[in-house]
């Protein structure tokens, strides 16, 4: 699917148009990302809202581009830069008369753009302040007067007779204001630190854009379990289970199509998860014990497939050759654990966009290029396969499992590769550099949960290397790997940039790994953005 858009043509308007089709929504909006660390929660919030939001790219996307388009409304996140330093972006979009919300560094941007001074702050304002709305405003309905928001700003937009200020902080005296089509806050209603964040982007979409359409997920999630209802009776499902949001969601799918016994006419356990262990991360297989390994509506099979992974891959390199000998295995142990259990059916959590990227077509007939081959596409499965996911994206998947009631922590964990840790590994896989790598990312997502750092990363990753350093532990001397970590502020993955994460706290995850790990010798931190780099490693 569609990532970020960067340009319009009559094949982009094509892909908007079926993804629409796919939302049942005629209405679109923008959120344009300008590099705040936070951005990705701009789109979570926006996804769980059930509006449908497409992330544009500043530098390359004009207000024709726009125009074509038609959004409903238009968001400019926070970022690094100054508006007076005038960042990439065509100032024209904001005299299209679409509302436009600006957060932070996205509405000092339109500030600048009508002729309002912004100019660096005495007294600059970061963390968590009292704001006080001054005025009634369709932003601000059905919130008290005044709240906490989060602020992380150099610059001030000083008072103009070009605003209507809305809002007020004790060091920032027009923190919300309004001009026309033009809607801004000094602070960041994405995150949680702002106690009515999420109300304000709802006022914004609802109130001020007069958007109609909410992704009907409860309806579709109806839909889906009618259909599984009467597809799978009271037969028996296998269902490949790693704990993510996808694979959480058809599982709770399933969940509400089994019969109130949860049981097959035998009175056995009608759905299987099987959880395959050797190349995932260490909480994966916690998070799947803790919130699927008591429930009375399935069972829980936990596969140590290490042995098969790692002969599998023996003598494999290149990360292609790779994904496709995990591919195998994958399948294999599918297979084998479904006719041990006697189903019928194997159900995976397969998305519209792991089609797409795996090179299958859009309804339009567009060619599309094999990105990367997903594990779990075009297995050809001995039994018939149950996707019920398989017409959705990411967001709109997260939205049914919501509907459902998947916990949230499930539906907004980092993303992981399909393949495991084999694309955290450099050269051949073994089983020492298994272990290490299930080591050291332990060690790595701990103590960024430690530090409140998880939730303002979109994604983070703990690489061991080829490359062997000389290290001194106690009085000998020794040798170890080196050990690469990265972190990225992205929206959706399609364009990320090296997280700024605290150097103290590096220097914490360094010496835990060091000290922990014997066979770690340095640690070393990517700064890379994509592009150049990819987010993975491999």
């Amino acid at each position: 699917m569609l990532q970020t858009l960067k340009h319009v043509n009559e094949e982009i308007l094509k892909e908007i148009a079926e993804e629409k089709q796919i939302r049942k929504t005629n209405e679109i909006f923008l959120l344009f990302s300008l590099g705040s660390q936070f951005d990705h929660l701009i789109k979570q919030k926006l996804d769980s809202l059930g509006v449908f939001c497409l992330v544009a790219d500043p530098a390359s996307v004009t207000a024709l581009d726009v125009k074509k388009v038609n959004p409903t409304g238009i968001i400019l996140s926070g970022g690094p830069a100054s508006a007076y330093e005038q960042p990439p972006f065509d100032g024209k979009i904001f005299d299209l008369k679409i509302p436009v919300l600006g957060i932070c560094l996205g509405f000092q941007m339109w500030a600048y753009h009508i002729g309002v001074p912004v100019v660096p702050s005495e007294k600059r304002e970061f963390g968590t302040h009292k704001f006080t709305a001054t005025k009634e405003s369709a932003l601000f309905d059905d919130i008290p007067k005044i709240s906490d928001v989060l602020e992380s700003h150099g610059d001030r937009i000083e008072p103009d007779n070009k605003l209507e200020i809305i809002g007020v902080t004790e060091n920032a005296p027009t923190a919300a204001a309004h001009h026309k089509n033009l809607w801004g806050v000094q602070f960041h209603p994405e995150v949680t630190e702002s106690e009515f964040g999420e109300k304000i982007l709802e006022n914004f979409c609802f109130k001020v854009c007069g958007a109609k359409d909410k992704f009907p997920a409860s309806e579709i999630a109806k839909k889906k379990v009618l259909e599984l209802k009467e597809k799978i009776g009271n037969k028996k499902v296998l269902l490949a289970l790693s704990g993510g949001s996808d694979s959480s969601t058809v599982a709770y799918l399933l969940k509400e199509a089994l019969d109130d016994s949860h049981q097959d006419g035998n009175h056995q356990p009608q759905i299987l998860g099987v959880y395959i262990k050797g190349i995932d991360r260490p909480d994966d297989e916690a998070h799947v014990l803790e919130y699927f390994g008591k429930q009375d509506w399935l069972q829980v099979k936990i596969l140590d497939a290490t042995d098969k992974f790692l002969e599998a891959l023996s003598g494999k390199t290149s990360m292609r050759d790779k994904r496709l000998a995990m591919r195998g295995i994958y399948k294999q142990v599918l297979e084998t654990e479904a006719k041990d259990f006697g189903a019928d059916f194997i159900a995976q959590g397969t998305l519209y966009t792991d089609v797409s990227e795996s090179g299958g077509g859009y309804d339009s007939g567009a060619k599309k290029a094999q990105i990367k081959i997903h594990h779990n596409v075009n297995l050809g499965f001995s039994l018939p396969e149950i996707e019920p996911l398989i017409d959705c994206v990411k967001d709109t998947g997260r939205n049914i499992g919501r509907a459902l009631g998947v916990p949230e922590v499930l539906l907004v964990r980092h993303p992981f590769p399909g393949p495991g840790l084999i694309v955290r590994i450099e050269g051949e896989i073994t089983a020492n550099k298994l272990s290490v790598a299930r080591k050291i990312d332990d060690i790595y997502i701990q103590e960024l949960r430690s530090w409140s750092l998880y939730e303002t990363i979109w994604q983070a990753g703990a690489v061991v290397t080829n490359s062997v350093t000389t290290a001194t532990k106690g009085d000998d001397a020794a040798e170890g790997y080196v050990i690469a970590l990265w972190a990225v502020w992205s929206v959706n993955g399609f364009t990320a940039r090296s997280a700024e994460l605290p150097y103290e706290f590096l220097k914490h995850v360094s010496r835990r790994i060091t000290n922990e790990v014997r066979e770690a010798g340095a640690v070393v931190y990517r700064i890379s953005d994509k592009p150049p780099a990819t987010i993975e490693w491999g």
